[in-house]
């Protein structure tokens, strides 16, 4: 019975000293864990505790103050130029003559485009020169953090063709002088139309005559019709074979006339073999030529009665500048025969 027991002691002994051990093994363990969550503890509180005092500190804002000085000095920079040069432009303007032809009115509008694409680019510019700025007196040398962000403007830029597309079509519409502010145009291929109140480098934005305000980026522009007098001239003419009607159609030119650039009026009345034929001149807005072809047309038959006209109302439309240009191109029959 003795050795048993005795062999069973040492059993037991042998065990106790091995659970002693792995016990001893955990303690340590865990002592090295509170340890270093300790000293990560202690760096985060070391941190939050350091922006902390920067942020409260005098240093901090002062900066702030110079930030905020710099800021306000850009904004006002960017104020006095984008409104200072236009009210100049305007004063010296109400100090020249007032009639103006189609020269100087060409002129007008190259400078209205110069102010507005100017404004466009120096607002970039101003936010560009800016954020420099504030970033310089944070950091102190930007130019290791400019180099970081142009890198990472270099990755986005990938992404964003379409902004690239439209600077790039909005350089070639300034420099082609495809239209400019004030004129009158028709886009294609989204059909909007409208004066063009501002030419920039990514949109152009066009008002509309219900008032809308139209935006669009000019990558986006297929083709373009201008305008550039601002106004559609048509003639229509009128065959009457009863005298009586002349004057009811006369009359009825004098309705919406408010609608009208240039108000319906006669400018030729012939009279052979019985019949009076009537020229009549107006002038619209591009966008609204259905006012003449549409409306004052069927005013005028309204007016003349369908007994009195002796052939359907002739309407066309030639700018007499153009005309003339087209005749300087024509060789004379004379010069050929010489």
């Amino acid at each position: 019975m003795a050795a048993p027991v005795y062999g069973l002691v040492l059993l037991l002994q042998e065990t106790m000293g091995e659970t002693t051990g792995v016990v001893e093994q955990a303690e340590q363990a865990a002592g090295q864990l509170n340890q270093e969550t300790s000293r990560s503890l202690d760096t985060v509180r070391a941190f939050f505790e350091s922006i902390g005092a920067y942020v409260t500190s005098p240093e901090f804002f002062a900066k702030i103050i110079a930030s905020i000085v710099v800021v306000a000095l850009g904004i006002l920079f960017y104020r006095l130029l984008t409104h200072g040069v236009p009210r100049v432009l305007r004063w010296r303007r109400r100090h020249r003559r007032r009639t103006l032809d189609a020269e100087a009115v060409a002129r007008l509008k190259r400078q209205n485009t110069a102010i507005t694409l100017g404004r466009n680019a120096l607002r970039y510019m101003i936010a560009l020169g800016i954020a420099l700025f504030v970033l310089s007196i944070f950091i102190g040398n930007p130019l290791p953090a400019t180099a970081g962000a142009t890198v990472f403007v270099a990755t986005v830029g990938f992404g964003a063709q379409s902004l690239l597309r439209d600077i790039i079509a909005g350089f070639s519409i300034v420099f082609e002088g495809q239209y400019s502010v004030g004129d009158f145009i028709e886009v294609e291929p989204t059909k909007a139309a409208g004066l063009v109140e501002e030419l920039g480098l990514r949109t152009t934005k066009i008002r509309a005559l219900s008032g809308e305000l139209i935006f669009i980026p000019n990558g986006t522009i297929m083709g373009v019709r201008n305008y550039v007098s601002g106004e559609q001239r048509f003639t229509i003419e009128v065959q009457l074979s009863e005298a009586s009607a002349v004057e009811k159609v006369l009359g009825s030119l004098k309705e919406a006339s408010n609608l009208y650039l240039l108000p319906p009026r006669l400018v030729g009345r012939d009279e052979t073999d019985g019949r009076t034929r009537l020229r009549i001149l107006a002038g619209v807005l591009p966008s609204m030529a259905w006012l003449v072809e549409e409306n004052l047309v069927e005013r005028i038959k309204a007016a003349a009665g369908e007994e009195a006209l002796a052939a359907e109302p002739l309407i066309y439309k030639v700018d007499q500048a153009n005309l003339a240009k087209i005749r300087s191109l024509i060789p004379d029959e004379d010069d050929e025969k010489g």
